[in-house]
Protein backbone atom coordinates (compact mmCIF):
# COMPACT_ATOMS: atom_id res chain seq x y z
CA UNK A 1 0.00 0.00 0.00
CA UNK A 2 1.37 3.40 -1.01
CA UNK A 3 1.79 6.35 1.34
CA UNK A 4 -1.03 8.16 -0.45
CA UNK A 5 -3.41 5.17 0.00
CA UNK A 6 -2.53 4.95 3.70
CA UNK A 7 -3.21 8.64 4.15
CA UNK A 8 -6.57 8.35 2.34
CA UNK A 9 -7.62 5.37 4.54
CA UNK A 10 -6.56 7.18 7.69
CA UNK A 11 -8.52 10.26 6.67
CA UNK A 12 -11.60 8.13 5.89
CA UNK A 13 -11.40 6.42 9.27
CA UNK A 14 -10.98 9.76 10.98
CA UNK A 15 -14.06 11.05 9.17
CA UNK A 16 -16.14 8.01 10.24
CA UNK A 17 -15.09 8.46 13.87
CA UNK A 18 -15.87 12.18 13.72
CA UNK A 19 -19.35 11.52 12.33
CA UNK A 20 -20.00 8.86 15.00
CA UNK A 21 -18.97 11.30 17.69
CA UNK A 22 -21.26 13.91 16.22
CA UNK A 23 -24.14 11.41 16.19
CA UNK A 24 -23.52 10.57 19.85
CA UNK A 25 -23.43 14.25 20.81
CA UNK A 26 -26.59 14.89 18.81
CA UNK A 27 -28.34 12.02 20.62
CA UNK A 28 -27.20 13.39 23.99
CA UNK A 29 -28.60 16.81 23.13
CA UNK A 30 -31.86 15.33 21.83
CA UNK A 31 -32.20 13.21 24.97
CA UNK A 32 -31.57 16.26 27.18
CA UNK A 33 -34.30 18.19 25.37
CA UNK A 34 -36.68 15.23 25.77
CA UNK A 35 -35.94 14.99 29.50
CA UNK A 36 -36.41 18.76 29.94
CA UNK A 37 -39.75 18.69 28.12
CA UNK A 38 -41.12 16.17 30.61
CA UNK A 39 -39.39 17.58 33.67
CA UNK A 40 -41.97 18.12 36.37
CA UNK A 41 -44.61 15.96 34.68
CA UNK A 42 -46.75 14.06 37.21
CA UNK A 43 -45.81 10.46 37.92
CA UNK A 44 -48.13 7.69 38.97
CA UNK A 45 -47.73 6.45 42.51
CA UNK A 46 -45.35 3.58 41.89
CA UNK A 47 -41.86 2.43 42.77
CA UNK A 48 -39.77 2.48 39.60
CA UNK A 49 -37.39 -0.19 40.82
CA UNK A 50 -36.98 -3.85 40.03
CA UNK A 51 -37.94 -6.56 42.50
CA UNK A 52 -34.29 -6.53 43.57
CA UNK A 53 -34.42 -2.81 44.32
CA UNK A 54 -32.58 -1.77 41.15
CA UNK A 55 -33.44 1.73 39.88
CA UNK A 56 -35.04 1.59 36.44
CA UNK A 57 -34.56 4.61 34.17
CA UNK A 58 -37.53 5.96 32.18
CA UNK A 59 -35.74 5.39 28.88
CA UNK A 60 -32.72 3.47 27.55
CA UNK A 61 -30.75 4.46 24.43
CA UNK A 62 -27.46 3.54 22.73
CA UNK A 63 -25.82 5.87 25.27
CA UNK A 64 -26.35 3.15 27.88
CA UNK A 65 -23.91 0.91 26.00
CA UNK A 66 -20.14 1.40 26.08
CA UNK A 67 -19.81 1.24 22.31
CA UNK A 68 -20.47 -0.88 19.24
CA UNK A 69 -17.20 -2.84 19.44
CA UNK A 70 -17.82 -3.69 23.09
CA UNK A 71 -21.37 -4.66 22.17
CA UNK A 72 -20.22 -7.09 19.48
CA UNK A 73 -17.61 -8.66 21.77
CA UNK A 74 -20.07 -9.08 24.64
CA UNK A 75 -22.95 -10.35 22.54
CA UNK A 76 -21.65 -12.61 19.79
CA UNK A 77 -23.92 -15.19 18.16
CA UNK A 78 -25.95 -18.03 19.69
CA UNK A 79 -23.81 -21.08 20.36
CA UNK A 80 -20.61 -19.05 20.17
CA UNK A 81 -18.38 -17.64 22.89
CA UNK A 82 -19.32 -15.92 25.20
CA UNK A 83 -22.80 -17.48 24.70
CA UNK A 84 -24.74 -14.37 25.75
CA UNK A 85 -27.37 -15.12 23.11
CA UNK A 86 -27.74 -18.79 24.02
CA UNK A 87 -25.66 -21.91 24.66
CA UNK A 88 -26.62 -23.57 21.36
CA UNK A 89 -26.56 -22.26 17.82
CA UNK A 90 -30.11 -23.17 16.81
CA UNK A 91 -31.75 -23.16 20.26
CA UNK A 92 -35.50 -23.91 20.17
CA UNK A 93 -35.65 -24.14 16.36
CA UNK A 94 -33.96 -27.53 16.74
CA UNK A 95 -35.29 -28.64 20.08
CA UNK A 96 -37.69 -27.11 22.59
CA UNK A 97 -36.66 -26.84 26.21
CA UNK A 98 -37.34 -29.91 28.36
CA UNK A 99 -40.71 -29.52 30.09
CA UNK A 100 -40.55 -30.78 33.65
CA UNK A 101 -42.95 -30.85 36.59
CA UNK A 102 -41.53 -31.31 40.08
CA UNK A 103 -43.41 -34.33 41.41
CA UNK A 104 -43.27 -36.63 44.40
CA UNK A 105 -45.59 -37.52 47.25
CA UNK A 106 -46.48 -40.37 49.58
CA UNK A 107 -44.98 -43.70 48.48
CA UNK A 108 -42.96 -44.69 45.45
CA UNK A 109 -46.01 -46.50 44.03
CA UNK A 110 -48.22 -43.40 44.12
CA UNK A 111 -45.53 -41.13 42.68
CA UNK A 112 -44.90 -43.67 39.92
CA UNK A 113 -48.56 -43.33 38.95
CA UNK A 114 -48.19 -39.54 38.80
CA UNK A 115 -45.10 -39.89 36.58
CA UNK A 116 -46.96 -42.06 34.11
CA UNK A 117 -49.77 -39.49 34.10
CA UNK A 118 -47.35 -36.64 33.39
CA UNK A 119 -45.56 -38.49 30.59
CA UNK A 120 -48.91 -39.39 29.04
CA UNK A 121 -49.84 -35.68 29.05
CA UNK A 122 -46.76 -34.60 27.14
CA UNK A 123 -44.12 -33.98 29.79
CA UNK A 124 -40.64 -34.67 28.42
CA UNK A 125 -38.59 -35.06 31.61
CA UNK A 126 -39.19 -36.05 35.22
CA UNK A 127 -38.15 -34.13 38.35
CA UNK A 128 -38.19 -35.99 41.65
CA UNK A 129 -39.34 -34.27 44.85
CA UNK A 130 -38.25 -36.21 47.93
CA UNK A 131 -39.88 -36.02 51.35
CA UNK A 132 -38.08 -34.27 54.19
CA UNK A 133 -36.65 -37.40 55.86
CA UNK A 134 -35.09 -38.45 52.56
CA UNK A 135 -33.68 -34.95 52.01
CA UNK A 136 -31.95 -35.24 55.39
CA UNK A 137 -30.73 -38.81 54.91
CA UNK A 138 -33.17 -40.57 57.28
CA UNK A 139 -35.05 -43.81 56.62
CA UNK A 140 -38.84 -43.75 56.78
CA UNK A 141 -38.75 -45.81 59.99
CA UNK A 142 -36.19 -43.61 61.75
CA UNK A 143 -37.56 -41.84 64.88
CA UNK A 144 -36.80 -38.43 63.38
CA UNK A 145 -39.02 -39.21 60.38
CA UNK A 146 -42.16 -39.45 62.48
CA UNK A 147 -45.02 -37.44 60.95
CA UNK A 148 -43.05 -36.40 57.85
CA UNK A 149 -43.00 -39.54 55.70
CA UNK A 150 -44.33 -38.82 52.21
CA UNK A 151 -45.77 -35.44 53.21
CA UNK A 152 -43.77 -33.00 51.05
CA UNK A 153 -42.35 -35.48 48.56
CA UNK A 154 -41.81 -39.16 47.92
CA UNK A 155 -40.21 -41.41 50.55
CA UNK A 156 -37.13 -43.21 49.19
CA UNK A 157 -35.22 -45.26 51.76
CA UNK A 158 -33.53 -47.93 49.63
CA UNK A 159 -32.92 -49.28 46.16
CA UNK A 160 -36.22 -51.15 46.47
CA UNK A 161 -38.09 -47.82 46.66
CA UNK A 162 -36.14 -46.41 43.73
CA UNK A 163 -36.95 -49.48 41.62
CA UNK A 164 -40.65 -48.99 42.35
CA UNK A 165 -40.47 -45.26 41.66
CA UNK A 166 -39.36 -45.86 38.06
CA UNK A 167 -41.20 -49.07 37.33
CA UNK A 168 -42.28 -49.10 33.69
CA UNK A 169 -40.31 -45.92 32.91
CA UNK A 170 -37.34 -46.59 30.58
CA UNK A 171 -34.42 -44.77 32.15
CA UNK A 172 -32.42 -44.83 28.93
CA UNK A 173 -35.17 -42.73 27.27
CA UNK A 174 -36.42 -40.33 29.97
CA UNK A 175 -34.28 -37.59 31.48
CA UNK A 176 -34.62 -37.52 35.27
CA UNK A 177 -33.74 -34.66 37.60
CA UNK A 178 -33.46 -35.34 41.33
CA UNK A 179 -33.62 -32.51 43.87
CA UNK A 180 -31.43 -33.85 46.66
CA UNK A 181 -28.29 -32.40 48.23
CA UNK A 182 -26.97 -33.60 51.61
CA UNK A 183 -27.30 -37.33 50.78
CA UNK A 184 -27.23 -36.77 46.99
CA UNK A 185 -24.43 -39.26 46.33
CA UNK A 186 -26.52 -42.01 47.98
CA UNK A 187 -29.72 -41.28 46.02
CA UNK A 188 -27.65 -41.09 42.83
CA UNK A 189 -26.29 -44.57 43.52
CA UNK A 190 -29.81 -45.88 44.18
CA UNK A 191 -30.78 -44.42 40.78
CA UNK A 192 -27.80 -45.99 38.95
CA UNK A 193 -28.51 -49.35 40.59
CA UNK A 194 -32.22 -49.11 39.67
CA UNK A 195 -31.21 -48.47 36.05
CA UNK A 196 -28.98 -51.55 36.18
CA UNK A 197 -32.02 -53.57 37.26
CA UNK A 198 -33.72 -52.39 34.05
CA UNK A 199 -30.66 -53.42 32.03
CA UNK A 200 -29.64 -49.79 31.46
CA UNK A 201 -25.96 -49.02 31.94
CA UNK A 202 -24.78 -45.77 33.51
CA UNK A 203 -23.37 -44.47 30.23
CA UNK A 204 -26.92 -44.27 28.83
CA UNK A 205 -28.41 -42.24 31.70
CA UNK A 206 -29.48 -38.63 31.09
CA UNK A 207 -30.49 -36.22 33.78
CA UNK A 208 -29.24 -34.31 36.78
CA UNK A 209 -28.83 -34.68 40.50
CA UNK A 210 -28.84 -31.33 42.29
CA UNK A 211 -25.98 -32.18 44.66
CA UNK A 212 -25.15 -28.50 45.42
CA UNK A 213 -24.15 -28.51 49.08
CA UNK A 214 -22.73 -24.97 49.18
CA UNK A 215 -26.11 -23.31 48.67
CA UNK A 216 -27.52 -25.56 51.38
CA UNK A 217 -25.16 -24.00 53.91
CA UNK A 218 -25.99 -20.57 52.49
CA UNK A 219 -29.76 -20.77 52.12
CA UNK A 220 -31.71 -24.02 52.41
CA UNK A 221 -30.13 -25.99 55.29
CA UNK A 222 -30.65 -29.59 54.09
CA UNK A 223 -27.14 -30.80 54.87
CA UNK A 224 -25.59 -33.92 56.44
CA UNK A 225 -21.80 -33.62 56.58
CA UNK A 226 -19.44 -30.67 57.19
CA UNK A 227 -18.28 -28.72 54.10
CA UNK A 228 -14.96 -30.43 53.38
CA UNK A 229 -16.13 -34.08 53.31
CA UNK A 230 -19.31 -32.98 51.53
CA UNK A 231 -17.22 -31.31 48.82
CA UNK A 232 -15.05 -34.41 48.57
CA UNK A 233 -18.15 -36.52 47.83
CA UNK A 234 -19.20 -34.10 45.09
CA UNK A 235 -15.81 -34.25 43.40
CA UNK A 236 -15.95 -38.06 43.68
CA UNK A 237 -19.13 -37.86 41.59
CA UNK A 238 -17.45 -35.56 39.05
CA UNK A 239 -14.68 -38.10 38.68
CA UNK A 240 -16.91 -41.18 38.49
CA UNK A 241 -19.48 -39.66 36.12
CA UNK A 242 -16.81 -38.37 33.72
CA UNK A 243 -15.66 -41.99 33.33
CA UNK A 244 -18.90 -43.96 33.61
CA UNK A 245 -21.91 -41.64 33.06
CA UNK A 246 -20.75 -39.02 30.53
CA UNK A 247 -24.31 -37.92 29.62
CA UNK A 248 -25.34 -37.33 33.22
CA UNK A 249 -25.00 -34.03 35.09
CA UNK A 250 -23.49 -34.80 38.53
CA UNK A 251 -24.45 -31.39 39.90
CA UNK A 252 -26.98 -28.63 39.33
CA UNK A 253 -25.40 -25.50 40.79
CA UNK A 254 -28.44 -23.86 42.21
CA UNK A 255 -29.38 -20.25 42.64
CA UNK A 256 -33.04 -21.17 43.02
CA UNK A 257 -32.98 -21.72 46.76
CA UNK A 258 -30.72 -18.73 47.32
CA UNK A 259 -33.32 -16.53 45.61
CA UNK A 260 -36.23 -18.21 47.39
CA UNK A 261 -34.52 -17.40 50.71
CA UNK A 262 -34.66 -13.69 49.84
CA UNK A 263 -31.60 -12.87 47.72
CA UNK A 264 -31.76 -10.30 44.94
CA UNK A 265 -31.25 -11.22 41.29
CA UNK A 266 -27.67 -9.94 41.47
CA UNK A 267 -26.92 -11.94 44.61
CA UNK A 268 -28.46 -15.07 43.13
CA UNK A 269 -26.35 -14.63 40.02
CA UNK A 270 -23.10 -13.97 41.89
CA UNK A 271 -23.47 -16.51 44.71
CA UNK A 272 -24.46 -19.26 42.28
CA UNK A 273 -21.60 -18.66 39.87
CA UNK A 274 -19.05 -18.25 42.66
CA UNK A 275 -20.20 -21.59 44.08
CA UNK A 276 -19.70 -23.01 40.59
CA UNK A 277 -16.15 -21.66 40.47
CA UNK A 278 -15.51 -23.30 43.85
CA UNK A 279 -16.59 -26.69 42.48
CA UNK A 280 -14.34 -26.20 39.45
CA UNK A 281 -11.39 -25.34 41.68
CA UNK A 282 -12.04 -28.42 43.83
CA UNK A 283 -12.10 -30.65 40.76
CA UNK A 284 -8.85 -29.18 39.46
CA UNK A 285 -7.26 -29.56 42.90
CA UNK A 286 -8.17 -33.28 42.77
CA UNK A 287 -6.07 -33.52 39.61
CA UNK A 288 -8.97 -33.71 37.17
CA UNK A 289 -8.69 -32.00 33.80
CA UNK A 290 -11.28 -29.21 33.79
CA UNK A 291 -12.48 -30.32 30.35
CA UNK A 292 -13.20 -33.81 31.70
CA UNK A 293 -15.91 -32.61 34.10
CA UNK A 294 -16.88 -28.99 33.36
CA UNK A 295 -19.05 -29.83 30.29
CA UNK A 296 -21.45 -31.73 32.58
CA UNK A 297 -21.81 -29.02 35.22
CA UNK A 298 -25.33 -27.65 35.01
CA UNK A 299 -27.18 -24.77 36.68
CA UNK A 300 -30.57 -24.06 38.19
CA UNK A 301 -32.00 -20.54 38.41
CA UNK A 302 -35.11 -19.03 39.93
CA UNK A 303 -37.32 -16.98 37.60
CA UNK A 304 -38.92 -14.25 39.69
CA UNK A 305 -41.52 -11.61 38.87
CA UNK A 306 -39.36 -8.91 37.28
CA UNK A 307 -39.59 -9.92 33.63
CA UNK A 308 -36.59 -8.12 32.13
CA UNK A 309 -34.30 -8.57 35.12
CA UNK A 310 -34.72 -12.35 34.91
CA UNK A 311 -33.98 -12.42 31.18
CA UNK A 312 -30.86 -10.30 31.65
CA UNK A 313 -29.74 -12.48 34.59
CA UNK A 314 -29.59 -15.62 32.43
CA UNK A 315 -27.76 -13.80 29.65
CA UNK A 316 -25.21 -12.37 32.09
CA UNK A 317 -24.71 -15.78 33.73
CA UNK A 318 -23.69 -17.40 30.45
CA UNK A 319 -21.24 -14.62 29.64
CA UNK A 320 -19.56 -14.61 33.05
CA UNK A 321 -19.24 -18.41 33.15
CA UNK A 322 -17.77 -18.61 29.66
CA UNK A 323 -15.12 -15.98 30.30
CA UNK A 324 -14.09 -17.36 33.69
CA UNK A 325 -13.84 -20.96 32.46
CA UNK A 326 -11.79 -19.95 29.44
CA UNK A 327 -9.62 -17.18 30.83
CA UNK A 328 -9.12 -18.23 34.46
CA UNK A 329 -9.45 -22.02 34.54
CA UNK A 330 -7.93 -22.66 31.13
CA UNK A 331 -10.74 -24.79 29.70
CA UNK A 332 -10.12 -25.51 26.02
CA UNK A 333 -13.33 -27.34 25.14
CA UNK A 334 -16.15 -24.90 24.19
CA UNK A 335 -18.56 -27.26 25.97
CA UNK A 336 -16.82 -26.30 29.23
CA UNK A 337 -17.54 -22.62 28.56
CA UNK A 338 -21.23 -23.26 27.82
CA UNK A 339 -23.54 -22.65 30.78
CA UNK A 340 -26.63 -24.83 30.55
CA UNK A 341 -29.48 -24.24 32.96
CA UNK A 342 -32.76 -25.54 34.24
CA UNK A 343 -35.17 -22.87 35.47
CA UNK A 344 -38.17 -22.95 37.75
CA UNK A 345 -40.79 -20.29 38.21
CA UNK A 346 -40.55 -18.66 41.63
CA UNK A 347 -42.43 -20.57 44.31
CA UNK A 348 -41.83 -17.69 46.70
CA UNK A 349 -44.01 -15.41 44.54
CA UNK A 350 -47.08 -17.64 44.78
CA UNK A 351 -49.87 -16.40 47.04
CA UNK A 352 -52.41 -18.29 49.09
CA UNK A 353 -54.80 -15.39 48.49
CA UNK A 354 -56.58 -15.56 45.12
CA UNK A 355 -54.49 -18.61 44.12
CA UNK A 356 -55.75 -18.54 40.52
CA UNK A 357 -53.61 -15.41 40.06
CA UNK A 358 -50.60 -17.71 40.35
CA UNK A 359 -51.43 -19.15 36.92
CA UNK A 360 -50.79 -15.72 35.40
CA UNK A 361 -47.63 -15.11 37.43
CA UNK A 362 -46.21 -18.46 36.36
CA UNK A 363 -47.00 -17.83 32.69
CA UNK A 364 -45.06 -14.55 32.65
CA UNK A 365 -42.18 -16.10 34.57
CA UNK A 366 -42.08 -19.03 32.14
CA UNK A 367 -41.93 -16.64 29.19
CA UNK A 368 -39.02 -14.80 30.81
CA UNK A 369 -37.16 -18.10 31.25
CA UNK A 370 -37.61 -18.98 27.59
CA UNK A 371 -36.65 -15.49 26.37
CA UNK A 372 -33.59 -15.83 28.60
CA UNK A 373 -32.64 -19.10 26.88
CA UNK A 374 -33.29 -21.87 29.44
CA UNK A 375 -32.68 -25.52 28.51
CA UNK A 376 -35.26 -26.97 30.88
CA UNK A 377 -38.23 -25.50 32.72
CA UNK A 378 -40.53 -26.34 35.60
CA UNK A 379 -43.71 -24.30 35.97
CA UNK A 380 -45.19 -24.16 39.46
CA UNK A 381 -48.79 -25.16 40.03
CA UNK A 382 -51.24 -22.57 41.31
CA UNK A 383 -51.89 -24.43 44.57
CA UNK A 384 -48.30 -25.13 45.65
CA UNK A 385 -48.37 -22.46 48.33
CA UNK A 386 -51.20 -24.43 49.98
CA UNK A 387 -50.22 -28.08 49.45
CA UNK A 388 -48.65 -30.48 47.00
CA UNK A 389 -50.35 -29.87 43.65
CA UNK A 390 -53.45 -31.67 42.45
CA UNK A 391 -53.49 -33.35 39.04
CA UNK A 392 -55.64 -30.50 37.68
CA UNK A 393 -53.18 -27.84 38.87
CA UNK A 394 -50.22 -29.79 37.48
CA UNK A 395 -51.98 -30.13 34.11
CA UNK A 396 -52.58 -26.36 33.94
CA UNK A 397 -48.90 -25.71 34.78
CA UNK A 398 -47.77 -28.10 32.05
CA UNK A 399 -50.24 -26.65 29.53
CA UNK A 400 -48.79 -23.21 30.31
CA UNK A 401 -45.46 -24.39 28.89
CA UNK A 402 -47.08 -26.10 25.92
CA UNK A 403 -49.05 -22.96 24.99
CA UNK A 404 -45.85 -20.94 25.27
CA UNK A 405 -44.03 -23.43 23.06
CA UNK A 406 -46.67 -23.96 20.37
CA UNK A 407 -48.99 -20.93 20.27
CA UNK A 408 -47.06 -17.75 21.10
CA UNK A 409 -44.30 -17.82 18.47
CA UNK A 410 -41.74 -16.96 21.16
CA UNK A 411 -39.43 -19.93 20.39
CA UNK A 412 -39.33 -19.19 16.66
CA UNK A 413 -36.39 -16.79 16.79
CA UNK A 414 -33.29 -16.91 18.96
CA UNK A 415 -32.76 -14.30 21.69
CA UNK A 416 -35.35 -11.90 20.23
CA UNK A 417 -34.62 -9.21 22.83
CA UNK A 418 -30.95 -8.92 21.85
CA UNK A 419 -30.14 -5.34 20.98
CA UNK A 420 -32.79 -3.92 23.28
CA UNK A 421 -31.16 -0.92 24.90
CA UNK A 422 -32.78 -1.84 28.21
CA UNK A 423 -32.00 -5.58 28.15
CA UNK A 424 -28.41 -5.10 27.02
CA UNK A 425 -27.81 -2.37 29.61
CA UNK A 426 -29.38 -4.52 32.31
CA UNK A 427 -27.26 -7.52 31.28
CA UNK A 428 -24.12 -5.38 31.60
CA UNK A 429 -25.30 -3.99 34.94
CA UNK A 430 -25.93 -7.43 36.41
CA UNK A 431 -22.57 -8.66 35.17
CA UNK A 432 -20.81 -5.72 36.83
CA UNK A 433 -22.75 -6.28 40.07
CA UNK A 434 -21.76 -9.96 40.09
CA UNK A 435 -18.09 -9.11 39.60
CA UNK A 436 -18.25 -6.71 42.55
CA UNK A 437 -19.82 -9.44 44.72
CA UNK A 438 -17.07 -11.86 43.64
CA UNK A 439 -14.55 -9.36 45.02
CA UNK A 440 -16.47 -9.14 48.30
CA UNK A 441 -16.46 -12.95 48.61
CA UNK A 442 -12.70 -13.00 48.02
CA UNK A 443 -12.30 -10.39 50.76
CA UNK A 444 -14.01 -12.67 53.32
CA UNK A 445 -11.68 -15.52 52.32
CA UNK A 446 -13.77 -17.40 49.75
CA UNK A 447 -16.93 -19.47 49.76
CA UNK A 448 -16.32 -21.89 52.63
CA UNK A 449 -14.88 -19.24 55.02
CA UNK A 450 -17.79 -16.98 54.04
CA UNK A 451 -20.26 -19.73 54.96
CA UNK A 452 -18.50 -20.45 58.25
CA UNK A 453 -18.55 -16.74 59.14
CA UNK A 454 -22.22 -16.38 58.20
CA UNK A 455 -21.48 -13.76 55.53
CA UNK A 456 -23.73 -15.29 52.85
CA UNK A 457 -26.54 -15.95 55.32
CA UNK A 458 -26.51 -12.34 56.55
CA UNK A 459 -26.46 -10.87 53.03
CA UNK A 460 -29.49 -12.95 52.05
CA UNK A 461 -31.31 -12.09 55.28
CA UNK A 462 -30.82 -8.34 54.75
CA UNK A 463 -32.26 -8.56 51.22
CA UNK A 464 -35.18 -10.70 52.39
CA UNK A 465 -35.98 -8.16 55.10
CA UNK A 466 -36.04 -5.27 52.61
CA UNK A 467 -38.43 -7.13 50.30
CA UNK A 468 -40.73 -8.11 53.17
CA UNK A 469 -40.85 -4.53 54.44
CA UNK A 470 -41.75 -3.29 50.95
CA UNK A 471 -44.63 -5.76 50.70
CA UNK A 472 -45.94 -4.96 54.17
CA UNK A 473 -45.74 -1.22 53.50
CA UNK A 474 -47.54 -1.65 50.17
CA UNK A 475 -44.75 0.00 48.17
CA UNK A 476 -44.33 -3.34 46.35
CA UNK A 477 -47.77 -4.33 45.08
CA UNK A 478 -48.73 -8.00 45.21
CA UNK A 479 -52.02 -8.34 43.39
CA UNK A 480 -54.72 -9.95 45.49
CA UNK A 481 -52.63 -9.87 48.65
CA UNK A 482 -51.79 -6.28 49.64
CA UNK A 483 -53.83 -4.57 46.90
CA UNK A 484 -56.78 -5.41 44.64
CA UNK A 485 -58.43 -7.52 47.31
CA UNK A 486 -62.14 -8.10 46.88
CA UNK A 487 -63.16 -10.51 49.60
CA UNK A 488 -62.41 -13.63 47.56
CA UNK A 489 -58.97 -14.09 49.06
CA UNK A 490 -60.02 -16.80 51.48
CA UNK A 491 -62.08 -18.86 49.04
CA UNK A 492 -60.75 -22.39 49.28
CA UNK A 493 -59.74 -24.50 46.30
CA UNK A 494 -59.33 -28.24 46.09
CA UNK A 495 -55.96 -29.36 47.43
CA UNK A 496 -54.16 -32.67 47.49
CA UNK A 497 -54.44 -34.60 50.74
CA UNK A 498 -51.83 -37.20 51.64
CA UNK A 499 -53.20 -40.47 52.99
CA UNK A 500 -52.07 -40.61 56.63
CA UNK A 501 -51.50 -44.37 56.33
CA UNK A 502 -48.45 -43.67 54.12
CA UNK A 503 -46.05 -43.78 57.05
CA UNK A 504 -47.47 -47.07 58.33
CA UNK A 505 -47.24 -48.64 54.88
CA UNK A 506 -43.70 -47.38 54.35
CA UNK A 507 -42.59 -48.72 57.73
CA UNK A 508 -44.04 -52.12 56.84
CA UNK A 509 -42.17 -52.01 53.53
CA UNK A 510 -38.93 -51.23 55.39
CA UNK A 511 -39.48 -54.14 57.80
CA UNK A 512 -40.03 -56.51 54.90
CA UNK A 513 -36.85 -55.30 53.22
CA UNK A 514 -34.76 -55.76 56.36
CA UNK A 515 -36.12 -59.28 56.84
CA UNK A 516 -35.48 -60.44 53.26
CA UNK A 517 -32.03 -59.03 52.43
CA UNK A 518 -28.62 -60.63 52.91
CA UNK A 519 -27.42 -59.25 56.25
CA UNK A 520 -23.87 -60.44 55.70
CA UNK A 521 -23.65 -58.49 52.42
CA UNK A 522 -25.13 -55.45 54.14
CA UNK A 523 -22.51 -55.44 56.89
CA UNK A 524 -19.66 -56.20 54.51
CA UNK A 525 -20.47 -53.35 52.10
CA UNK A 526 -21.14 -50.84 54.89
CA UNK A 527 -17.82 -51.67 56.55
CA UNK A 528 -16.03 -51.28 53.22
CA UNK A 529 -17.67 -47.88 52.78
CA UNK A 530 -16.55 -46.67 56.21
CA UNK A 531 -13.01 -47.82 55.52
CA UNK A 532 -13.04 -46.22 52.07
CA UNK A 533 -14.25 -42.93 53.54
CA UNK A 534 -11.38 -43.06 56.01
CA UNK A 535 -8.78 -43.92 53.33
CA UNK A 536 -9.81 -41.34 50.73
CA UNK A 537 -11.21 -43.77 48.14
CA UNK A 538 -13.80 -42.63 45.60
CA UNK A 539 -17.08 -43.17 47.39
CA UNK A 540 -19.34 -43.90 44.40
CA UNK A 541 -18.32 -47.54 43.75
CA UNK A 542 -18.50 -48.28 47.48
CA UNK A 543 -21.99 -46.77 47.85
CA UNK A 544 -23.14 -48.58 44.72
CA UNK A 545 -22.14 -51.86 46.36
CA UNK A 546 -24.17 -50.86 49.43
CA UNK A 547 -27.17 -49.97 47.26
CA UNK A 548 -27.03 -53.28 45.43
CA UNK A 549 -27.01 -55.06 48.80
CA UNK A 550 -30.18 -53.11 49.76
CA UNK A 551 -28.54 -51.13 52.53
CA UNK A 552 -30.87 -48.34 53.54
CA UNK A 553 -30.37 -44.61 53.13
CA UNK A 554 -29.64 -43.97 56.80
CA UNK A 555 -27.36 -47.00 57.10
CA UNK A 556 -25.23 -45.64 54.26
CA UNK A 557 -25.37 -42.10 55.65
CA UNK A 558 -24.24 -43.32 59.08
CA UNK A 559 -21.41 -45.46 57.66
CA UNK A 560 -19.83 -42.26 56.32
CA UNK A 561 -20.86 -40.11 59.27
CA UNK A 562 -18.65 -42.25 61.51
CA UNK A 563 -15.69 -40.79 59.62
CA UNK A 564 -16.96 -37.38 58.45
CA UNK A 565 -19.08 -36.32 61.42
CA UNK A 566 -22.22 -34.19 61.00
CA UNK A 567 -22.58 -30.47 60.35
CA UNK A 568 -23.96 -28.11 62.96
CA UNK A 569 -24.44 -24.52 61.85
CA UNK A 570 -22.84 -21.85 64.04
CA UNK A 571 -25.14 -19.17 65.47
CA UNK A 572 -24.85 -15.97 63.39
CA UNK A 573 -27.83 -13.83 64.37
Amino acid sequence: MSTIERDVNAAALKDVLRRKEEEVEALRARLARWEASYDGAPKRDASFTSVSGREVAPLYTPLDREGEDSYREALGLPGEYPFTRGPYGTMYRTRLWTMRQFAGFATAEETNERYHYLLKNGQTGLSVAFDFPTLMGYDSDHPRSLGEVGVCGVAISSLADMETLFQGIPLDQVSVSMTINGPAIILFCFYVAAAEKQGVSADKLRGTVQNDILKEYQAQHAWVYPPEPALRAIVDMFEWCSQHAPKYNPISISGYHIREAGATAGQELAFTLRNGFEYVERGIARGLDVDDFAPRLSFFFDIHNDFFEEIAKLRAARRIWARRLKEVYGARNPASWRLRTHCQTAGVTLTAQQPENNIVRVAYQAMAAVLGGTQSLHTNSMDETLALPTEKAVRIALRTQQILAHETGVPNTIDPLAGSYFVESLTDELEAEAEEIFREIDEVGGVVPGIEAGWFQKEIAHSALRQQEEMEAGSRIIVGMNQFTDGSEDVSIETLRIDRTVEERQRARMAELRASRDDEAVQRTLSALTEGARNGENLVPLILDCARSYCTLYEIRFAMEEVFGSYKEPVFF
